[in-house]
Parts: C-alpha cells; structure tokens; sequence
C-alpha cells in the first residue's frame, strides 16, 4: 500500500506534475516528463504513485485545497456579510482568471480531459464541486433564500464563467462582473440596472 504521507520526494513530483499538467494538460503530459522535472526515477515516482491517475488526483486535491483555503479565507474576511465575502471572492477571481500563465480552472479543464463519470479523475472534480456548491449554499444560507440550492448552481455557474472570461478580459472587469451576477442573482448590493 502506498503512504499518504508527504514526503519531500513525494512533494517535488507533486509539484512537477503542478507545473507541467497545467501548462500543457493533464493527458498530454507522460509520467517520464514529470519525472524528469522533478530528477527522480520510475522506481522512486511509483512509490508515491501507483498509477498516472493516482497522481493527476493528488495534483486535483492540491488545487483544491488552495482554492478551499482563499475561499475559507474570504468568508472570514467577509465577517458574516455575505455581500462584503462576494467582494472579497470576487477581487481574487479577477486576479487569479487574469493573471498571466492562467490556462483556466483545472478543475473545468480536467472535466474536459476526462469525461467518464467514473474515472478517479472525474470523482475528484466532482467531489470539488460538490463543496464549492456547499459552500455557496452555507454563504447565503443567512439570507433565507428559498431556493438555496438552485441559487447556489447560479452563483457556480457565474464562477465558472468567470474563471473563463479571465483569458479574455481585465481583472477589474471580471471581478466586477462576477460581483455584480452574484449579487444579482441572490438580491444585494448594488446589482440594480437603470
């Protein structure tokens, strides 16, 4: 059986396979590659990894927990105010969608890459998604929203579309934008249009 622990081994290839599966994507790159990025040996890689699947997953659970940990971050900034946490969460969507080198989410991309529902992959993604929309759903529960759970799918997809406007526009606009959709869509803020 394969530790879990970390290891410095264990984190150089993580990292490797970091660089490289988001720059070129996740089927494109071989196991030799990350590998070679990271100066070790197939011995070495496969026991930290059973498999190429096994590792594209730790790379989808480490994307993961930084999102989770800059989203955990804006609602304690937010203070309890869910317009004040949209904010927050909006401003770091228009940097992280704009800044250069971004390729999309890896998340969206991954989903792309691997359609089967039942593939490792594809259980990663979802099982991200399925907090993300939890976490929506926890943000504006203050709010008394009859139909949390479908605004919360609004406010993913709005996410979503974000993360996609980044390779097209300024960080302020796609900040902006998202703010203004997500308060839209759950009624606060400054979403009227004359």
């Amino acid at each position: 059986m394969i530790s879990s622990m970390s290891s410095p081994m264990r984190e150089r290839l993580l990292e490797a396979a970091t660089e490289l599966f988001y720059a070129h994507g996740l089927r494109a790159v071989s196991v030799d590659k990350v590998i070679d990025l990271a100066g070790t040996t197939k011995v070495t890689f496969y026991r930290h990894f059973k498999s190429k699947d096994d590792l594209v997953v730790a790379y989808l659970e480490r994307r993961a927990e930084l999102e989770r940990d800059g989203i955990d971050e804006a609602i304690k900034q937010g203070n309890g105010d869910v317009d004040a946490t949209l904010r927050v969460i909006s401003e770091a969507i228009g940097v992280i969608a704009c800044a250069p080198g971004f390729r999309g989410c890896p998340f969206i991309n991954a989903a792309a890459e691997y359609p089967d529902p039942d593939s490792p992959i594809r259980k990663a993604v979802d099982a991200h998604r399925r907090w993300n929309k939890t976490t929506f759903e926890q943000l504006i529960a203050p709010l008394d929203i009859a139909n949390s759970g479908e605004v919360a799918d609004d406010l993913m997809l709005i996410r979503d579309g974000a993360m996609v406007a980044g390779y097209l526009d300024r960080p302020a606009t796609v900040a902006a934008s998202f703010l203004r959709s997500s308060q839209a869509v759950i009624g606060i803020g400054n979403s009227t249009r004359s």
